[in-house]
């Protein structure tokens, strides 16, 4: 690790939580080593859980072959609701060095991923900076696409200027009552919206038109996509999210209102289970109903985005993952590449 990583880590101030802690672990197997937990509760091993062709993403990044998607354990938040809580809670997943972080990136460039898609690595930028550069060295040369929540600090952000081509944020509320209550973080809205401003800015929208096997289709290698997902009976959250967007993204990036909300058959201890619970009142946990798709639908024509995606009502819930599974998505949603519990497939 660089001196200006481990510094990073030693009084970890990454995200904008802020937490000053030393997540710094010297990795001697002979020590019985302990490090200070922050939020995150990672130390300064990036760990992963999954790497995979992801065909679950917006067209955009999977045109044909699918997103080299990139796996991250931790969070920086810590949703009620996330359909990846194993790895972003549960702490599942594996350390690696910077060098297997590069291997994975250049097999998944090797199998024909559009992009490199890293998910939820906003913990780790210091060292996921250090892998992306390493590999590039290598041979890396497709688009590198940051998928996020948007909590993070522009000073962290600057640290993968040049090496990020593609920004994938969320913008998941702008109700500061519903961030606390759901992600444990009151200032996401504030911090998101800069964090959000900061990626517009960081690399102009270039989609070309490319040659596939089923005839010509839109690819992005740089820009934006925010994503926003609609919570059920949350209809007024959405209208907060949709008047910041098209007053500040519009046409500057691309819009993702997605609609699949699906309740999380959640497995863990009954104490954490009945918090959980306690927090997904603050909307109602099921799937969205055909009434709320045709009013998201109106709202969509009523706004007029440049440039927006809206995913098909579906009552399918078979594509939430199992990152204990090899292949922790359905066949026809991912192809395995490497995974936590045996490395390259």
């Amino acid at each position: 690790m660089e001196d200006s990583a481990l510094f990073a880590y030693s009084q970890c101030n990454q995200c904008p939580r802020k937490c000053g802690v030393n997540r710094v672990v010297s990795n001697n197997p002979k020590k019985n080593e302990t490090f200070a937990k922050g939020f995150c509760k990672e130390s300064s091993n990036l760990r992963l859980a999954s790497a995979c062709l992801h065909f679950g993403e917006e067209p955009l990044i999977t045109v044909q072959n699918g997103s080299g998607t990139i796996f991250v354990s931790g969070c920086t938040l810590r949703c009620a609701f996330c359909q990846n809580y194993q790895i972003s809670q549960q702490g599942v997943g594996q350390a690696v060095d910077s060098k297997t972080f590069s291997d994975i990136c250049l097999c998944l460039q090797k199998k024909g991923a559009e992009n490199i898609n890293i998910v939820t690595g906003s913990h780790h930028i210091p060292l996921i900076a250090e892998s992306l550069k390493m590999a590039k060295n290598a041979g890396l040369s497709i688009p590198v696409a940051w998928n996020s929540s948007a909590y993070e600090s522009v000073e962290s952000l600057e640290l993968l200027r040049g090496l990020v081509d593609i920004w994938l944020p969320d913008l998941k509320t702008l109700n500061p009552i519903m961030s606390e209550e759901l992600f444990a973080a009151k200032d996401y809205p504030t911090v998101a919206k800069r964090a959000i401003r900061w990626m517009l800015n960081a690399n102009q929208m270039e989609i070309r038109m490319v040659n596939t096997k089923s005839g010509k289709k839109e690819k992005m290698f740089s820009g934006t996509i925010i994503r926003h997902l609609f919570l059920p009976g949350r209809f007024e959250d959405t209208t907060l999210t949709l008047n910041w967007l098209k007053k500040y993204a519009d046409s500057k990036a691309c819009i993702s209102l997605m609609s699949q909300y699906t309740p999380v058959p959640f497995c863990e201890e009954e104490n954490l289970l009945k918090k959980r619970n306690s927090s997904l009142k603050a909307f109602q946990n099921r799937l969205v109903n055909a009434e709320e798709d045709k009013k998201l639908r109106n709202a969509i024509n009523e706004y007029d985005f440049s440039y927006l995606f809206y995913q098909d009502l579906s009552d399918d819930t078979s594509w939430l993952p199992d990152f204990n599974r090899t292949q922790p998505f359905s066949n026809e949603l991912a192809v395995p590449v490497w995974h936590w519990t045996c490395g390259f497939v």
